[in-house]
C-alpha cells in the first residue's frame, strides 16, 4: 500500500495506531522543508539534522497534540520545528556566554559562514524593509535574536498586547509578501 494519496490528518490517525510506514511517508513529505528551517534558524548542519529528527519523534510520540481545526499539518509542523530551533539558538547563546566568561576570548568567525548568512539575509531584509518599521522590528527581536514576546515588551516598553499584534500582522504581511514574489 502507498502512502503518497493520504493527507497529512490520515497518516497522523495512522501513527497513533503506531503505524511506522505513516511517519515515513510524512518524513519524506516534509523532512527537507523542516531541515531547511531549521538550517536557516540554527546555522549548524548537523544540529538541524538533530532538530529534524526530534521534530519527527514529537509527532510520532504525541500526534494528538496536531489540531487540524488551528490550521494546517504542515504550518504545526514548521511551528514545532521553529520553535526547538529558537530554543537551541537560545541554549548555545547561553552556553556561549558562558564560555566566554571562562576564557575571556573567542574564535574568528568562520567566513563561509559570514558569506552564507549574507546572502541569506538579503533576501530576508528586502522582505523585511518592505514592513511598516513597527512590525519590522519586533519580527527581527522574535525570530532573529529569539526573544520571546514578553522579552519584546520589556524591551521596547510596549504592552505585550501591542507586540503581539505587531508581530501577528507582521508575519501575515511578510507571509503575504513571500506568496507574491514566489509567484
Amino acid at each position: 500500500m502507498t502512502d503518497v494519496g493520504f493527507s497529512d490528518e490520515e497518516l497522523l490517525r495512522r501513527i497513533a495506531r503506531r503505524d511506522p510506514a505513516a511517519l515515513a511517508s510524512l518524513y519524506d513529505r516534509y523532512a527537507p522543508l523542516v531541515y531547511g528551517l531549521a538550517r536557516r534558524i540554527v546555522r549548524d548542519e548537523g544540529q538541524a539534522e538533530d532538530l529534524v529528527q526530534e521534530v519527527f519523534l514529537r509527532v510520532w510520540n504525541r500526534p494528538q497534540v496536531y489540531d487540524q481545526g488551528r490550521g494546517s499539518f504542515r504550518a504545526w509542523l514548521l511551528s514545532v520545528a521553529h520553535h526547538l530551533a529558537i530554543d537551541l539558538v537560545r541554549r548555545r547563546r547561553r552556553e556561549i556566554t558562558y564560555q566566554e566568561k571562562l576564557t575571556d576570548s573567542s574564535d574568528p568567525p568562520d567566513p563561509f559562514e559570514k558569506v552564507i548568512s549574507q546572502v541569506d539575509g538579503a533576501k530576508v531584509r528586502s522582505l523585511l524593509d518592505r514592513l511598516p518599521p513597527e512590525q519590522r522590528q519586533v519580527v527581527v527581536l522574535a525570530y532573529f535574536e529569539g526573544l520571546t514576546q514578553r522579552e519584546i515588551a520589556e524591551r521596547l516598553g510596549e504592552p505585550l498586547g501591542t507586540v503581539k499584534t505587531r508581530l501577528r500582522l507582521g508575519i501575515m504581511k511578510l507571509r503575504a509578501l513571500y506568496e507574491d514574489g514566489a509567484q
